[in-house]
């Protein structure tokens, strides 16, 4: 039997610690692949004392005899893969030897990251909470059929194929009371589009194919969280993507019957960056003390992260309409310093009690129904197996577990990868 490809992806609404995990399950693959999003992804990794921020190229590029592959799903911004790109090569990582990109993944252009300017700026009090990145723009390029791949980089009539799609985004612009200058911005783009080129660009749905048919082992890394999925998130304040399982196949070009296990992230709490409903929002000293515990900061953005209790409903949701096998819990080291810690269990809407999102959950009606876990006062972060797990740790695990129905895999106690606790062996393809 083949092996099959392996998903990781996050539950909530993104900042799970995706990339820590990659980072520390990668030695188990042979390679590893994003399939959606863009740079307004910040996977973090820290080992050696050293802090890693990725935006674009999977989180197992510090393993030198991994493959790394940005899929067809994503969308690249030159300028901030470029930036990228020369930040680890001045850390010693030949990206060159490591780094694919598929000819059919999309391109950020200058103009795409004004139109997102633009239209948050026209929402006014409604805006979305875009990180400007030109990710949405994007991806309504490539729904319309309107945009440059990376393929198109080597074609001959790039340049003109270039200035069609900026002019239009210049007459849409027209449109806005919005001003902006992208002369040097775009002499910018065009040199990092020259270290593309440089790359290896490869048809990744035949790359990756190729690989599980003999037998390597793939990973499938997704970005953001699925409570931001354009379909299944808290619409309309989500991203323009996929970010479930289900577009592991769409972004890699992989069939549905190839994927095996999926790996579910989570933090023992909640946070959010950015517009839309947080039912467990916490507006008092207790949300301090998470973001500060926490360094709830975002990696892209450095916006303050929203924080609030675990939201079980919405974990659950995430469980199903993901098809997870197994989670990884990170974070658990944060709750050390709360005596109590609460759980929402369920929802009050309109006097009714409900244990699942409703349909319009952008409502200040969605009151959390909460239960009350004994907390532990103990510092994780210097511990080395399960064994040394306070109880009420193991209490809250075991809950947690008992209410997902799936187990719990692997627990993180710090931002260190060496600060990793895996539970249970990870399930062979």
């Amino acid at each position: 039997m083949q092996n099959r490809v392996d998903v990781l992806l996050g539950l909530q609404w993104g900042d799970e610690g995706k990339g820590k995990i990659v980072d520390v399950l990668t030695p188990e693959y042979d390679v590893i692949a994003r399939f959606q999003g863009g740079p307004n992804a910040g996977h973090t990794l820290e080992f050696n004392g050293i802090k890693h921020v990725l935006h674009t190229i999977p989180s197992g590029i510090f393993h030198g005899d991994k493959e790394n592959v940005v899929g067809n799903g994503v969308v690249i911004d030159p300028i901030i893969l470029a930036k990228e790109i020369k930040a680890l090569e001045d850390m010693g990582v030949d990206v060159n030897a490591r780094l694919l990109l598929s000819r059919k993944a999309h391109l950020i252009l200058p103009t795409h990251c004004v139109l997102d300017g633009a239209s948050e700026a026209e929402k006014g009090k409604m805006k979305i909470g875009s990180t400007l990145k030109g990710i949405g723009p994007t991806y309504m390029d490539k729904t319309g059929r309107n945009g440059l791949r990376v393929g198109d980089l080597f074609e001959e009539d790039f340049a003109e194929r270039y200035e069609a799609l900026k002019n239009k985004h210049l007459k849409i612009l027209s449109q806005y009371n919005f001003e902006f200058d992208i002369k040097e911005k775009e002499k910018t783009w065009m040199k990092s589009a020259d270290r593309l080129r440089a790359l290896t660009v490869i048809d990744s749905e035949h790359y990756i194919n190729a690989k599980v048919k003999a037998g390597k082992r793939v990973l499938a890394e997704g970005a953001q969280g699925s409570l931001l999925d354009i379909d299944f998130g808290s619409y309309p304040y989500v991203t323009s993507s996929n970010t479930v399982s289900a577009g592991a196949c769409t972004g890699l070009g992989v069939a549905p019957r190839r994927l095996g296990e999926v790996i579910g992230i989570f933090k023992a709490y909640c946070t959010r960056v950015g517009s839309g409903p947080f039912p467990t929002e916490l507006h008092d000293e207790a949300g301090e003390a998470l973001r500060k515990a926490g360094n709830e900061f975002g990696a892209t953005t450095g916006r303050p992260r929203r924080c609030g209790w675990i939201d079980l409903p919405a974990l659950k949701y995430a469980v199903m309409i993901n098809g997870v096998t197994q989670l990884n819990m990170t974070k658990a080291d944060v709750l050390a310093g709360f005596d109590n810690i609460k759980v929402c269990t369920a929802y009050e809407l309109d006097g009714e009690v409900i244990d699942h999102l409703p349909y319009d959950a952008v409502t200040e009606r969605l009151k959390p129904v909460y239960e009350t876990l004994p907390g532990w006062k103990t510092d994780l972060t210097g511990m080395h197996s399960e064994a040394e797990f306070p109880e009420a740790l193991n209490n809250y695990i075991a809950y947690l577990e008992a209410a997902l129905e799936t187990p719990i895999t692997i627990v993180s106690l710090g931002p260190d990868r060496t600060q990793t606790i895996v539970r249970k062996a990870v399930a062979a393809s």
